[in-house]
């Protein structure tokens, strides 16, 4: 039995401080927990006024169960430091052991140390300090990815495909693409000297590039589209600070274009989300104020919110359809839920991912930080859309999907039926086209990359991202380039069949079938230069866009990928036919 002392003025937020038998106290989190409520405990501290009772609590208190194992903790902690061995990394064994912890609830739940929190800034801002280049390693060598359009880096001279040799005299050989992200990032104004072999003429030199704050366009085009070109089209690639914004921006531009604007794109496939603020602001673009977008609810009531539109809307009749896939999550879910549950636009893909969770991040001292689950999330028809279900994982601990059977019906303001437990269902379905493995093979490699180096070496400019196409010559070159280089890789059948090969092998069947098997291993290998000309075109489009990105950077990417949208070309077909979208809005 332990004696517990109770703060009543904390109802309903009871904070205990246990005493055992050793006179050895155990404080709660006391203060830290509650040190938001408007200074009151500072207050009642000061004052005296804090009205205490003692009651018995039994050992299975939770209370203290969390100061006995807590208690544990710091003293194993002593221990190993005290007598292990060889020396400990405090820090490093820490963040392994928070990290193990975590890793049984779900995956946004994370430990936040002093050295992660820039990337994490970077992730909710989309800014951070540096030169504005990505890195890829090919063996022991560092080379120049992507520069970013005038950046730093872009104002320096140096081109994908340089190999950097050094920064700040420090040779990177070996070093990861991590390590050198530390090098290269800094507060803007401060200076590097870095040193590189030309990737067109191999000539090394040493530059001298001033940091910058590199923002990263969370809307990267917007274009108009269509046969008429009166079609808007926006890409948002994430939901950080200012991202509504900048959409309200580009929706400005294209309606001060094309004044007779018809509809228009929101194409958030791949877009993982971000912040739950300028999703509501986004929805606010197209629906009008006081409208519910979505609301939380948690453990703690008091922590549970509406979020409301607040604005007039930028254009509440313009038909809008919203682009989604499986890698569409949260923020994007929110939008094209939301969109769904009114009955304001028309969504299009592939269902999306399924994460109907929330996160706040708290502060843990030190500039570390906690970012954790406190709510889930539901779109105005009542709808939570979260996919798997963490809290009750299975016996060997993998998580399973909400089965159908557990999904509940909702309806949308217009009375259409939608779904919770399994991300957004797409009013119309369009799946995505796969990659062929062969061309899956030449992008992992960096045959694409490579090649178009070489390239743009050759070529001073090409056409407009939106037109620019290689010639079949032009191709056959790229294929005989390929003949020396190493590109072998297996088939998903192939893949298959090893499977099948291992079980035959265990349960004792192979020795008996060992020909069949070689017999279809025979059949089903498969001749390279037949494959590049089987997936010609998707190989082309990869390697196309590639080389578009060496002259139009990341916004010349998407253009130049637009031209072989399916998805894209229902949605332009559907704003067209104004009888078909408003048929797909109202009850089936």
């Amino acid at each position: 039995m332990e004696i517990i002392f109770s703060a009543t003025f904390l109802k309903p937020y009871n904070a205990y401080i246990a005493i055992n038998t050793t006179t050895r106290f155990y404080a709660m989190n006391f203060f830290s927990r509650f040190k938001n409520y408007k200074g009151f405990l500072a207050g009642a501290a000061l004052t005296g006024t804090a009205f205490l009772f003692i009651h018995a609590r039994t050992t299975d208190d939770p209370y203290f169960e969390i100061s006995k194992n807590l208690d544990i903790y710091t003293n194993l902690f002593k221990e190993l430091n005290t007598y292990y061995v060889d020396p400990i990394e405090p820090g490093k064994l820490v963040k392994t052991g928070v990290d193990a912890m975590l890793e049984d609830l779900d995956p946004y739940t994370n430990y936040i140390t002093e050295s992660d929190i820039e990337d994490y800034e970077f992730m909710t801002t989309g800014r951070y300090g540096g030169i504005g280049a990505n890195m890829h390693r090919k063996g022991d060598d560092i080379y120049i990815g992507d520069v970013y359009e005038n950046s730093p880096a872009q104002k320096a001279g140096l081109h994908p495909g340089d190999v950097v040799l050094s920064v700040d005299n420090q040779s990177v050989k070996g070093k990861s693409v991590e390590d050198m992200s530390v090098l290269l990032k800094g507060s803007p104004g401060t200076q590097l000297t870095i040193k590189i072999k030309d990737a067109y003429t191999t000539v090394e030199s040493q530059k001298i590039i001033t940091r910058g704050e590199i923002e990263i366009s969370s809307v990267p085009y917007s274009a108009l589209i269509g046969p008429d070109k009166n079609i808007g089209y926006v890409k948002l690639t994430q939901f950080t600070q200012g991202c509504a914004r900048q959409v309200r921006s580009a929706c400005d531009s294209l309606q001060k274009a094309q004044p007779a604007l018809k509809g228009l794109v929101l194409d958030l496939r791949n877009n993982p989300g971000g912040l739950v603020d300028e999703a509501v602001e986004i929805c606010n673009l197209f629906i009008d104020r006081d409208q519910l977008v979505v609301s939380t609810r948690g453990k703690i009531p008091d922590m549970d919110k509406e979020y409301k539109t607040k604005g007039a809307a930028w254009n509440k009749d313009l038909p809008v359809t919203v682009m989604v896939n499986r890698s569409s999550a949260s923020a994007s879910e929110i939008v094209s839920g939301t969109l769904q549950d009114v009955d304001r636009a028309v969504i299009i893909g592939e269902r999306s991912y399924g994460k109907g969770l929330v996160q706040v991040t708290r502060p843990l001292g030190f500039n570390s930080h906690l970012k954790l689950t406190i709510a889930r999330y539901y779109t105005p028809s009542g709808r939570c859309i979260q996919a798997l279900d963490y809290a009750h994982r299975n016996a060997d601990r993998s998580v399973s999907v909400v089965p159908d059977s557990l999904k509940k019906a909702y309806k949308t303001m217009n009375g259409r039926t939608v779904l919770s437990g399994g991300g957004i269902e797409p009013d119309v379905k369009v799946k995505s086209e796969n990659m062929s493995m062969i061309a899956v093979t030449l992008y992992t490699k960096n045959y694409f990359f490579d090649y178009a180096t070489q390239y743009t070496g050759k070529h001073t400019t090409i056409p407009d991202a939106n037109t620019f196409a290689l010639t079949d010559a032009e191709f056959t070159d790229f294929t005989r380039w390929l003949d020396k280089k190493d590109y072998a890789y297996k088939t998903e059948t192939e893949y298959e069949l090893d499977s099948l090969k291992a079980k035959a092998v265990k349960e004792k069947y192979y020795d008996d079938s060992k020909a069949e098997f070689d017999a279809l291993k025979a059949k089903l290998s498969h001749d390279k230069k037949q494959d590049l000309l089987k997936h010609k075109d998707n190989v082309k489009q990869m390697l196309e866009n590639e080389i578009v990105s060496r002259y139009y950077f990341t916004r010349g990417r998407i253009a130049n990928n637009l031209q072989h949208d399916t998805e894209l070309d229902k949605a332009i077909a559907i704003l067209r036919q104004t009888a078909e979208y408003k048929g797909l809005l109202k009850i089936k």
